[in-house]
Formats: structure tokens, C-alpha cells, sequence
């Protein structure tokens, strides 16, 4: 495998920024690891990070890297700070960056497939939300999307929240003072728009019985399973935690529907 920090310049953010990048390579001398490459042209998982992380965490917290080396499989997990890949309504437009500007970098700088069958998005927490997000508003886009302990019920959070609680700055920031955060970034409801259409990618839910986040999660499973998209789920012992994020990694790998 190689591991690639690309620094580059966003146009739609205005700044440079990074994205850590894993590529399949083929080796038959490497001690201890088996490399596989599918093709001229790598399926490709969209890997998000959570609210107090960047790009690089995956890498740094998880042996990814190692996971996805025999399954021919590039990675891109891209940096959106505390955006909740969301085009923000005092800040930058991450959500704008994430769908439209980031693939084209990726694929003019890497071998990376377009193809819907080859493409794939999953992410923690805030990465959850946004993986189900970017699926659920691009099914054509994505065969299979997954969310580990994700934020899936944001209208809720906001709405939950004591007035002295800190978060409810972030989120004016994200999403203006108003207390909503509009139909476009309500998981919810984007759910019910993808039911109507024909493609509907995969879906893999898991979330710890302990974590925080966990009715979030009940809240969505029970809203999907009023729909015919198809949903897996996860549930069982776990907190909001590393150890649980890097077991469940490698069951949403091995669940990805790669042909």
C-alpha cells in the first residue's frame, strides 16, 4: 500500500488544504502483508472524520492501512474540520467542497474509480452523519454507505440542547441562529426523498448500547425500516471510543459490496 498526506489548494474553500490517502499497490517481497490491486482504476471508500478530528486520524488511531491492503481498495479521507460537512452559514462551504470539488481533485490526482459500483463512504460521529448525508443526497453516487456511532438525528441534538451548552455556538455557526438545520442537512428527511428514487445505495448502521449517540441511532433505524431502503444493523456493548471504532471498521469492510 501507499500512504499519501496530499496538501493541495481548494478553490471552493479558498485555503489549502489535506487529505490522507491510502492506494492499493501490488508486492510480492513484503514481509507480513498481502497487496492486492484490482485494476488500472481503484473502487474507492470516502473515509470521514468526527468533530475533534482531521484527515489523519483513521491512520493514526486505526491500522486501516493493514485492513484494506487484500482488498485492492483505495481510501480517501478528507479533512472538513468542525463543519458537520455542512456549507455553513457563518464559515466555509465544506459540504460544497466534500461533493462536488474533492472527487474531481482525487480522481485528476489518483487512479480512482467514478463508478457508482466502486465508490463507497463511511465515517464516525460527525463522519457518520456526513457519509449518510452525502449517500442519502447522492444515491447515484454511492453503492453503500456506512456510519460508526454517527450523529444521525441532528434536529433532535439541537433541539435537546441546554442553553448553556457550548455546542450551540458550533451550531449557529453551521446553521445560523434560526434552531433548524433545514430539510438539506435533516438525514431523515433526505431518507424519505431516496426511498422515491429507483438507486438506493446500501446501508450499514452500528452505534455501542452505551454511546451517547445511541438513540440518535435507534431514531433513524426506526425511521428507515418505514422505508425499502436496506439497512444493517449493529447494535451491542460499546461507548463513543477507538477500540470500538477500530473493531467495527473492519466489519464495514468486509460488509462494502465489492465485486
Amino acid at each position: 500500500m501507499a500512504l499519501i498526506q496530499c496538501q493541495f489548494f481548494s478553490e471552493v474553500l479558498t485555503l489549502s488544504t489535506s487529505m490522507t490517502v491510502i492506494l492499493p499497490q501490488q508486492t510480492k517481497t513484503q514481509i507480513g502483508m498481502q497487496n492486492e490491486v484490482k485494476g488500472e482504476r481503484h473502487p474507492t471508500l470516502y473515509l470521514l472524520h468526527g468533530f475533534s478530528d482531521d484527515d489523519t486520524i483513521w491512520t493514526r488511531r486505526t491500522s486501516i492501512e493493514r485492513y484494506v491492503a487484500e482488498m485492492g481498495i483505495a481510501v480517501v479521507m478528507p479533512q472538513v474540520h468542525q463543519s458537520f460537512y455542512t456549507d455553513m452559514k457563518y464559515g466555509n462551504k465544506y459540504w460544497t467542497f466534500l461533493t462536488e470539488e474533492l472527487p474531481k481533485l482525487a480522481q485528476s490526482f489518483f487512479p480512482l474509480s467514478s463508478k457508482r459500483e466502486e465508490n463507497f463512504v463511511a465515517g464516525l460521529s460527525m463522519g457518520g452523519y456526513g457519509a449518510f448525508k452525502w449517500a442519502l443526497t447522492y444515491p447515484d453516487r454511492f453503492a453503500a454507505a456506512a456510519s460508526l456511532s454517527g450523529a444521525l438525528d441532528m434536529e433532535g441534538n439541537i433541539k435537546n440542547l441546554t442553553e448553556d451548552n457550548p455546542m450551540n455556538r458550533v451550531f449557529e455557526l453551521i446553521y445560523g441562529e434560526e434552531g433548524t438545520i433545514g430539510e438539506a442537512n435533516d438525514l431523515l428527511y433526505l431518507m424519505k426523498q431516496v426511498d422515491a428514487k429507483q438507486e438506493k445505495p446500501l446501508l450499514y448502521q452500528c452505534c455501542g448500547t452505551e454511546d451517547f449517540l445511541f438513540q440518535d441511532n435507534m431514531t433513524f433505524k426506526e425511521a428507515c425500516e418505514q422505508t425499502t431502503i436496506e439497512l444493517t444493523t449493529d447494535f451491542g456493548p460499546g461507548d463513543h471510543e477507538w477500540g470500538y471504532w477500530d473493531r467495527k471498521i473492519q466489519e464495514v469492510l468486509n460488509w462494502l459490496p465489492i465485486k
